[in-house]
């Protein structure tokens, strides 16, 4: 789940069935009762439905929270960003961030760093469309060490720098669920 919308279908979901939630976060649920297979199976169909996907494989589950943790870094909390990314995803999650980054890569085809880079991105030109900061502030605002770091990362990542995106009439963006997929 990476958005508030999801999170709601979620819980519509549960509360159908007459199950009752503790917690129902970005990639998580937790209910108070055991759930059986028949509600299970019911739950699993109903958020498919909505383009949900019910995750039980627990490398899965790890991903899901890899990729939630760089979302929220990313594009939700300006002061995580400047928090080294391994510390941030190791402490998000509480597992060691080598074993973190080699189940990434293993299961994703590319690693976390790629998958923090390509949401920076698309973090950069969603500021860069609003137009209320300048390319300083949005390097200063993503952490990056220099306006040339950014604009080098931009134009590698886009073909384009951040000035040529600007002034485009057609800003394509990636939505955050496609953020790292590849075609």
């Amino acid at each position: 789940m990476v958005s508030n919308r999801c999170k709601m279908a979620v819980k519509v979901e549960l509360r159908k069935l007459g199950l009752h939630f503790v917690v129902v976060d970005l990639g998580e649920v937790e209910i108070m009762e055991d759930i059986s297979n028949e509600q299970r199976e019911q739950l699993k169909a109903a958020l498919s439905q909505s383009g949900i996907e019910l995750m039980e494989d627990k490398k899965a589950i790890i991903i899901e929270k890899i990729k939630n943790a760089v979302i929220d870094m990313v594009h939700n909390t300006n002061d995580a960003m400047k928090l080294k990314f391994s510390i941030f995803i190791s402490e998000k999650l509480n597992y060691d961030y080598t074993y973190l980054s080699n189940l990434f890569t293993e299961v994703q085809g590319s690693s976390i760093a790629q998958f923090i880079i390509a949401n920076k991105i698309e973090r950069i030109k969603e500021l860069i469309i609003y137009d209320e900061l300048n390319i300083t502030e949005i390097a200063f605002l993503m952490n990056y060490s220099s306006v040339a770091h950014l604009s080098n990362q931009f134009k590698k990542e886009t073909g384009l720098t951040p000035s040529q995106f600007k002034k485009l009439t057609d800003k394509r963006r990636v939505s955050i669920e496609d953020i790292g997929k590849h075609n």
